[in-house]
C-alpha cells in the first residue's frame, strides 16, 4: 500500500539537511521528532474546533473543554479533521503505530494480557523506532506501551508477573524487546493515574506519587535537558510519549487534577454533553467532568514539553505531533463502551503536526489511517527511503509539506473489530475472531458484523456522515444499495491488499468483491 518513494526522497532530504541555523552548537541538522499520544482522547475534545479558522472546517460541535495550549499549537500546525483509528482499541492501535502494519500482520490483533499470547508485538518486525535508531537517532519511550503479552519477567521478582491479578495486564518490557529505544521509562498498562509506576532503562521500578501525564512531561523535560547524561546530544532524538489519561477511570479526584475538575464540576451534564447523540441520563454521564478535566490536564502536560523545547532552543528543529490511539464515546450512541466501534467518537482522533519553517499551518481533510502514521513520520524526518518493505500504510509527508503534492489522497479508511477466538485447555486465547469490518469515507460510515459460527451478516451500521454527522439514523442497506455497493468495493480492495482474514476466508463475498 505504499506510495512510490521517488516522488519525495530528494526534496525531503534537502529539507532535513537544511536543519536549524543558529541553535545549540551540538544540535544535529536532522530534525528531532516528538510523538505525544494520550490514550482515549477523541478529536471532538479540542477547544479550537469551536474557534474561528477551525469551526468552518468541521460539521460537528466541539466539546466544551479548555485546551489553551493545544489551541495555540493548532495555529502553528497542520491539523487534520478526519484522522481515523482503524482498529480503535489500545493495543491493536499501538501495534499499528509502531509497525505501520494492520493488526493481522503486526502481531497485535487484540488488547494484550497474559491470557492472549496470540496478541503481542512481533519481535522480528522493524518498528519506527528501529528505523530512527539505525538512522542515528537517540530514541526514548515514556509512559504506556501496552503492545506486548505480559510474561512472568518482573525484574524485581524473577519468575513472576509484575502484578498479582490474573490475567495480568501490566507488563515489563526487557531491553531485547524495546525495538531501538535506548532510553526507557515505561510500563504495560496500569490505570491508577495518581500513583503510576514505571520501569527505567535498567529495569528499576519507580513509583512517583504524581498524576501520570504531569510526571511523564517532567521526565521528558529532564531527558531534553539531558539531566543525568541520559542522551547523546550529538544525535537528534526521537521521543514517544504514551500518556494514559484521559483513559478510564474517570470517576473521582483520584483520576484527575482538582484544579482541572473545578472548571467543569458545576456545569450541568446536558451542557457538557453537547453532542445530540449523547444521553446525559446514562449512568456514565457522571464521569464527563472527570474526562474533560483529564483532557485539560493533558493539555497542560503537553504545554510543559513545548515550553522546554522553546527554552532549550530546540523548538525550531523539532517535529511535534499530537494524536491519540482512539476516541471516547462518552454517552453517545447509548453505549458504555468508549471505543472499539465505528462511531465517529471512537474512530476520529486528533492529529496535529508542527514543524516550524517547514510546514505551513492549515487545516486539512486528509483521511489518514493508523498504518500511515509510521511511514509519514519517517517521511517528515527525511527518512522516506528507509521505510521498511513490510509497512502497509502510506507516506503522506508530501501532503503535509505541500497540500497540492502529486500524491493520491485516500478515499476512505478501513474499520476493524476483532474478538477472542479459540482457547486452549489452559484458557489461553490462541486465535482471534474477525467480528466486524467496515469502511469510512467523507460521506459514509459502513460497518458489517458477522455471526461467530456461520460468518453470515448479523448486524450492519450505515450512516450518512455528511447529512447526519452525529450518526443518529442507521440506514437500511437495501434502501441504499448503490452506496453500499461502492463502499463494499472500496473495502474489498483494502482487505485484499492487506491480506485480511475476511479476504482470505472469503467472508461476505456475496457483498464484498475481493
Amino acid at each position: 500500500m505504499k506510495q512510490p518513494l521517488n516522488l519525495v526522497i530528494s526534496g525531503l532530504g534537502l529539507l532535513a539537511l537544511a536543519g536549524c541555523k543558529g541553535g545549540q552548537p551540538e544540535q544535529p541538522q536532522r530534525p528531532n521528532v516528538i510523538y505525544v499520544f494520550p490514550d482515549q482522547y477523541r478529536n471532538h475534545a479540542l477547544e479550537f474546533w469551536g474557534q474561528e479558522g477551525f469551526r468552518e472546517h468541521v460539521n460537528f460541535r466541539n466539546d466544551p473543554v479548555h485546551t489553551p495550549r493545544l489551541n495555540d499549537f493548532a495555529r502553528e500546525s497542520v491539523v487534520l479533521t478526519a484522522a481515523q483509528s482503524n482498529c480503535p482499541l489500545s493495543s491493536p492501535h499501538r501495534g499499528i503505530l509502531l509497525t505501520g502494519m494492520y493488526p493481522n500482520k503486526s502481531g497485535v490483533p487484540l488488547n494484550c494480557n497474559s491470557n492472549r499470547p496470540i496478541s503481542t508485538l512481533r519481535e522480528d518486525v522493524e518498528c519506527v523506532s528501529d528505523v530512527f535508531s539505525k538512522a542515528g537517532y537517540d530514541c526514548a519511550y515514556f509512559g504506556k506501551l501496552h503492545a506486548d503479552c505480559p510474561t512472568p519477567n518482573d525484574p524485581n521478582n524473577p519468575g513472576n508477573y509484575v502484578e498479582t491479578q490474573v490475567p495480568a495486564w501490566d507488563a515489563y518490557t526487557p531491553k531485547e524487546r524495546r525495538h531501538g529505544f535506548n532510553y526507557w521509562y515505561s510500563y504495560g498498562t496500569y490505570d491508577v493515574h495518581k500513583n503510576p509506576h514505571y520501569w527505567d532503562t535498567e529495569g528499576r521500578r519507580h513509583d512517583p506519587k504524581e498524576w501520570s501525564p504531569l510526571h511523564e512531561a517532567r521526565m521528558v523535560v529532564s531527558y531534553l535537558k539531558n539531566e543525568g547524561n541520559v542522551r547523546d546530544t550529538q544525535k537528534p532524538f526521537f521521543i514517544m510519549v504514551g500518556m494514559n489519561p484521559p483513559h478510564s477511570p474517570y470517576r473521582s479526584l483520584d483520576d484527575c487534577m482538582e484544579e482541572d475538575f473545578n472548571l467543569y464540576k458545576d456545569i450541568p451534564l446536558d451542557s457538557l454533553l453537547v453532542r445530540p447523540n449523547a444521553d446525559p441520563r446514562m449512568k456514565k454521564a457522571a464521569s464527563t467532568p472527570y474526562y474533560f478535566a483529564s483532557v485539560t490536564g493533558v493539555d497542560r502536560a503537553f504545554g510543559q514539553i513545548l515550553d522546554a523545547l522553546k527554552e532549550l532552543g530546540l523548538d525550531k528543529n523539532t517535529i511535534v505531533i499530537f494524536s491519540s490511539d482512539h476516541g471516547e464515546t462518552m454517552c453517545s450512541q447509548g453505549t458504555d463502551d468508549p471505543k472499539n466501534s465505528p462511531y465517529a467518537e471512537s474512530m476520529n482522533v486528533p492529529f496535529l503536526v508542527r514543524y516550524p519553517g517547514k510546514l505551513t499551518p492549515r487545516v486539512d481533510d486528509l483521511m489518514m489511517s493508523s498504518p500511515d502514521i509510521m511511514p509519514t513520520l519517517l517521511g517528515l524526518a527525511g527518512l522516506a527511503d528507509s521505510i521498511p518493505a513490510t509497512v502497509q500504510g502510506r507516506n503522506y509527508a508530501p501532503l503535509f509539506f505541500d497540500e497540492k503534492a502529486d500524491v493520491v489522497r485516500p478515499t476512505g479508511a478501513l474499520y476493524i473489530q476483532n474478538m477472542d477466538g479459540e482457547k486452549d485447555a489452559d484458557g489461553k486465547v490462541r486465535s482471534y475472531f474477525p467480528s466486524a469490518r467496515g469502511f469510512k469515507t467523507a460521506k459514509y460510515t459502513l460497518a458489517l458484523y458477522i455471526d461467530r459460527k456461520t460468518h453470515r451478516l448479523k448486524k450492519s451500521l450505515l450512516f450518512d456522515d455528511e447529512n447526519d454527522p452525529y450518526q443518529l439514523k442507521n440506514l437500511p442497506l437495501e434502501e441504499n444499495a448503490e452506496a453500499v455497493k461502492e463502499l463494499c468495493a472500496e473495502m474489498g480492495k483494502v482487505l485484499k491488499e492487506i491480506d485480511d482474514p475476511w479476504y482470505r476466508q472469503g467472508i461476505l463475498k456475496d457483498m464484498i468483491p475481493y
